[in-house]
C-alpha cells in the first residue's frame, strides 16, 4: 500500500539513517531500501543521496517529504473519521461555557449534535470566563469554551475561532450618524459593562486603557442581555461581540458606531484539563465544535 511505503519514505527522511528507521518502523534494513527504490521507480527522479553516515533528499525528494506528510495526516484523519462511524458514542459530557458562547453560539451546535448522537447526556454550565476556568481546574466540567484570556497553569488552552467585536450605542446616539469615529471621540461618555471576570469585560477594559479614554460615568451588568437593554435604551456604550447583537443591528435598535481603526478580533478559547484524557463522547464533540468553526 503506498502510505506504508510513505512512511517508510518520511521515517528515513525524518532519522537521516536506513537503518536507525528500520528499527523505528520493525522492518529489515532491504525492506526499507526496497521501499525507497520502489518509490524512485515510481517518480523516476532519485529522491535521496545516501553516505554511510547519513541521507539527505533532493530537490525531487524534498518536494515528496512534504506531501507526504500531507497525504499520512489526511490519511489519518480519514481512518478516524470512518473508525468513529462504527463507534456507537455514548456517555456524558458537562460543558462550561462563558456567556457569549453558551447563549448565542452553543445551542445550535448542541441540538445538531444531540441529533447525530442521541445516546450522549449533555449539561451546560453559563458563568463568565474566571469562573469557567475554575469550575473545570475542580474538576466539576468536562470542558470549557471561553472568550476571555485563560492562564495556561494546569490547562490545555487552544484556540477554535476568531470573534468580531464592535463598539455599540443605542440609535438615537450621536456618534452613530458619523462616518467615522477615532477613540479620542469617545472621552467623557457613559460606558455599560458586564462584571469583572468577564472576557468581555477584559476586552473592554483592555481597549479604554489602551485608548487612554476619561470615563464619565460606568455601569455594570452581569449579563450580556443587560448590556444589550441598557445600550438600547440610551444609557451608554459598550463593546460586545457581533455575535450578541446581530438581530438588535438587524433590527435597527442598536448600531455599531464606525469606530476607526476596527476593533481587533479575540479569540474563542477551548479548555481542558492536562491530565484527563477525552471521552469519545468528549472528542467527537470537539471534532465537531472545529468543523463549525
Amino acid at each position: 500500500m503506498i502510505v506504508e511505503t510513505l512512511r517508510v519514505f518520511v521515517a528515513v527522511t525524518e532519522q537521516r539513517n536506513f537503518s536507525r528507521a528500520a528499527e523505528l518502523l520493525s522492518l529489515s534494513q532491504p525492506a526499507v531500501s526496497l521501499h525507497i527504490r520502489n518509490l524512485e521507480n515510481e517518480f523516476s527522479s532519485k529522491l535521496m543521496h545516501r553516505s554511510p553516515k547519513h541521507v539527505m533528499l533532493t530537490e525531487a525528494g524534498e518536494i515528496l517529504y512534504r506531501r507526504a506528510k500531507e497525504i499520512l495526516a489526511l490519511y489519518e484523519q480519514g481512518k478516524q473519521e470512518i473508525h468513529l462511524l462504527t463507534e456507537k458514542v455514548t456517555g456524558a459530557i458537562h460543558i462550561g461555557a462563558s456567556f457569549t458562547i453558551g447563549e448565542y453560539i452553543l445551542p445550535r451546535l448542541l441540538a445538531e449534535f444531540a441529533q447525530q448522537f442521541p445516546e450522549v447526556e449533555m449539561s451546560v454550565t453559563i458563568a463568565n470566563t474566571e469562573e469557567i476556568t475554575q469550575a473545570l481546574k475542580a474538576n466539576k466540567l468536562d470542558l470549557g469554551l471561553v472568550e476571555g484570556q485563560v492562564s495556561p497553569n494546569g490547562l490545555q488552552v487552544s484556540s477554535y475561532m476568531k470573534d468580531e467585536m464592535i463598539l455599540i450605542a443605542s440609535n438615537s446616539h450621536p456618534l452613530v450618524s458619523k462616518k467615522t469615529v477615532k477613540p479620542e471621540m469617545l472621552h467623557d461618555l457613559t460606558w455599560i459593562f458586564r462584571e469583572h471576570g468577564s472576557g468581555t469585560r477584559s476586552f473592554n477594559d483592555q481597549f479604554i486603557q489602551a485608548a487612554g479614554l476619561r470615563i464619565k460615568r460606568s455601569y455594570v451588568f452581569n449579563s450580556s442581555q443587560g448590556v444589550k437593554e441598557a445600550v438600547s435604551a440610551g444609557l451608554g456604550i459598550s463593546i460586545l461581540s457581533r455575535w450578541i447583537v446581530r438581530k438588535e443591528l438587524e433590527s435597527g435598535e442598536i448600531c455599531a458606531i464606525p469606530l476607526s481603526p476596527k476593533l481587533p478580533e479575540r479569540n474563542f478559547w477551548i479548555i481542558q484539563n492536562q491530565d484527563h484524557s477525552p471521552t469519545m463522547a468528549i472528542q467527537m464533540f470537539l471534532h465537531m465544535l472545529l468543523q463549525r468553526a
